[in-house]
């Protein structure tokens, strides 16, 4: 493929949503409609690509600030708030001048509020015009940087973050680009994997592999606030083992080459 033919990557945010569970750290996962036309019937963490209204300073107004980090850098932290939301409804706000993340009974508030008001179901953004709370866009800590490989007709240049999930907050996927939800730890969604009951794209195993390194919320975020991000944008190679994925060493994986088989095939360019 030439230059001029490749595709463009398009920006994207995911949001590693943690919690400590009774056997050690789980994260929020939900599994992509089959009609989706990426990673289709994949478990995959809350995401999507950063759409222009998440730059717009209307909404940033309502963000926490981050110290060191400009208005594009905070569009993305503000995709991934927004995808948590549509995707798994689970809101990662304040009320407004406050350190706590919003409880379940005030975000059923708010959400009764905005749909009295519009007599329609709320989106994300009507949440921020009812008023009274902002957005945690501090409570995200980067946690990898992902870029599709040259060669399928969609990219993404992919910003994941880490945040510790509201506690009481129940999360719900919302029937239309993610049918289930669940709270996983990332040893036993590698391990479905493995026994094919469910579907991993080759950044959500790498990245629960990382993930599974930390025994609980508090370690999992001080390791990714110690680590440097290093750009992934994987290799296909063909080697006398057959076709593999090639990652930098850098990265903090601790491996450079991945199987292609175990690695998603959307992925991999056809002749």
């Amino acid at each position: 493929m030439n230059a001029a033919a490749e595709v463009v990557p398009r920006p994207a945010a995911t949001v590693l949503l943690v919690r400590d569970g009774t056997a050690g750290l789980e994260v929020l996962m939900v599994t992509r409609n089959v009609a989706s036309d990426f990673a289709s019937g994949a478990l995959v963490f809350p995401g999507g690509r950063v759409d222009p209204a998440d730059g717009a300073a209307a909404l940033l107004e309502h963000c926490r600030k981050v110290p060191g980090i400009d208005d594009a850098a905070l569009a993305f932290r503000v995709a991934g708030i927004r995808e948590s939301f549509e995707e798994a409804h689970v809101l990662m706000a304040r009320p407004t001048g406050s350190e706590r993340l919003l409880t379940a009974a005030e975000l059923a508030a708010l959400e009764k509020a905005a749909r009295a008001k519009l007599n329609r179901e709320p989106q994300f953004g009507d949440l921020l015009a009812v008023g009274g709370i902002e957005l945690a866009t501090d409570l995200l800590v980067p946690f990898a940087h992902w870029i599709t490989p040259v060669g399928p007709p969609k990219r993404f240049d992919t910003h994941f973050f880490l945040a510790p999930a509201p506690l009481d907050q129940l999360a719900a996927h919302d029937g239309h680009e993610a049918v289930d939800t669940i709270w996983i730890a990332p040893e036993t969604a590698i391990a479905e994997a493995d026994a094919k009951r469910v579907t991993l794209v080759f950044a959500t195993r790498m990245n629960l592999l990382r993930l599974g390194r930390s025994r609980d919320v508090a370690a999992a975020l001080a390791a990714s606030r110690s680590d440097t991000i290093v750009t992934v944008c994987p290799e296909v190679a063909q080697t006398a083992a057959g076709t593999v994925l090639r990652i930098p060493l850098a990265a903090g994986y601790g491996v450079t080459e991945v199987r292609a088989d175990i690695a998603v095939r959307a992925w991999i360019p056809r002749s």
